[in-house]
């Protein structure tokens, strides 16, 4: 018995700490050939400092892990794990406050999530990996396929929910995406549903016609139910970097996220970014996800995230 509920747990650490790897052992390299055979000085903190820069951590993270490190342990010998020790550490300080849970508000019904990001984040797969989610959890969920740009996207939906048992709205391809998401509302209010989460078209963050359309969508939701969308989740993809940046200023302006999920943690990714977010945006990360399976999204902890991008083994 003992294995079986063991080995999730440990494959998720591993899955997640392979999907850390570019960053960690980036990090983990270049610390151990700075430290080897010198003494802490003040050159080796800004060589540590430019270390954590190109690991996306962001300026203000960096500057704060390098001081961390000298504290006490100037002219003294320092080893590569002292160093790790002290990144995993204080990346968990910024990462603690922002690791929270998504709650459905059982007194909103339906609880509706919105979802953005832009073509690729994995928007689409992220709706259907959290409905089978709260499907799971005895919630009645309905999708709407409200990315109507993309065929392709309406049609993966509509796979998801055969997969999951849920009801999909969808129209033709081309058709208006606010039209949809006030059908999808309405419907969903008529059947009773817990939880409703609209899909959205895949946006750049800098096409203002596009962004127009999702203030609409928004504006549209709000005839139906004055208090939706209950959450707007801003999907990531961790192999973007610094872009991710303005992904979430843009989108967070328009459409008032509420809460990130990351995707794409998979051995490319530069999963520092999501450091640097936490520290500058102090949005909640709810998600990360490390592969398309549907038990590859687990909800957010920065304990583990921390030691996975310091290349700590746990």
């Amino acid at each position: 018995m003992n294995d079986t509920t063991d080995t999730p747990k440990l494959s998720w650490w591993r899955r997640l700490s392979n999907g850390l790897k570019r960053t960690s052992s980036s990090l983990g390299t270049a610390v151990a050939d700075l430290v080897t055979k010198r003494k802490l000085d003040r050159a080796m903190l800004d060589d540590i400092e430019d270390v954590l820069l190109r690991a996306d951590l962001g300026t203000s993270v960096a500057v704060r892990i390098a001081d961390a490190v000298g504290t006490g342990r100037y002219d003294k010998a320092i080893s590569a794990d002292e160093v790790k020790d002290v990144v995993a550490t204080e990346v968990e300080k910024v990462l603690a406050p922002v690791a929270k849970p998504l709650v459905i508000d059982a007194a909103k019904k339906p609880f509706v999530i919105l979802v953005v990001g832009v073509n690729g984040s994995g928007k689409t797969t992220t709706i259907g990996k959290l409905s089978q989610k709260f499907a799971s959890e005895g919630r009645k969920v309905m999708l709407a396929a409200g990315d109507t740009f993309r065929a392709a996207a309406i049609e993966q939906l509509k796979v998801w929910g055969e997969r999951t048992k849920t009801p999909v709205i969808a129209g033709a391809q081309g058709s208006d995406s606010a039209s949809l998401a006030f059908n999808a509302l309405t419907a969903a209010k008529e059947q009773g549903t817990d939880v409703l989460l609209i899909d959205t078209a895949g946006r750049l963050q800098n096409k203002a016609e596009l962004m127009n359309e999702l203030e609409k969508v928004v504006r549209v939701i709000r005839k139906v139910d004055a208090t939706a969308p209950h959450a707007v989740l801003l999907v990531l993809d961790a192999t973007v970097g610094q872009n991710a940046l303005s992904q979430v200023e843009a989108f967070h302006r328009t459409a008032g996220v509420t809460g990130l999920v990351m995707t794409k943690l998979d051995g490319t990714a530069r999963g520092g970014i999501l450091v640097a977010l936490s520290e500058k945006f102090k949005l909640p990360v709810h998600f990360i996800g490390v592969g398309e399976g549907v038990d590859d999204l687990a909800p957010f902890t920065a304990r583990d995230f921390a030691r996975a991008i310091a290349g700590i083994e746990s």
